[in-house]
């Protein structure tokens, strides 16, 4: 059974990560960094956050509190990036640092405690967590490019 959730787990992610990937698919490159009000942020900064909490909780996870001490949490939302490449790699890496972690899981591992932020979770806790992280942003993507598209 728990094969099943590894795998299940992996196959949402992937899900999540296409519907990412297929809204912004649809918009122009400056519209990616564009924010449609002043209390948004643009894309690019949704995905700059995706990806630092991405190689922050899944590197080393076995090993390291998620919470890694080179993380800057707060410099993820101001866009410091230019090109739609730029973000692309990122979101790319980002992505490829959760995957690669999954499926080096064991079945027995789901069990093992990791922490994050000082706070024990199994793997599995932490596996859930992230499956309610990662399509929160996604929804955001998918609306902001919604928005983008009409107003273009």
């Amino acid at each position: 059974m728990n094969q099943v959730f590894l795998d299940t787990a992996e196959k949402q992610f992937l899900y999540y990560k296409q519907l990412g990937e297929k809204a912004m698919e649809q918009l122009e490159s400056e519209q990616l960094f564009q924010s449609w009000n002043e209390d948004a942020n643009s894309i690019a900064v949704i995905v700059k956050h995706l990806w630092g909490n991405m190689l922050s909780r899944w590197t080393d996870v076995l090993t390291s509190d998620g919470e890694k001490p080179w993380r800057e949490r707060d410099a993820e939302f101001v866009n410091d990036i230019s090109t739609r490449e730029e973000l692309v790699a990122k979101w790319e890496e980002g992505w490829n640092c959760l995957l690669g972690a999954i499926r080096s899981f064991t079945p027995e591992q789901l069990s093992h405690i990791i922490y994050i932020r000082n706070e024990g979770h199994t793997v599995m806790e932490a596996i859930i967590r992230q499956l309610a992280h990662y399509p929160y942003h996604v929804g955001q993507i998918i609306y902001a490019a919604k928005i983008l598209k009409e107003t273009s």
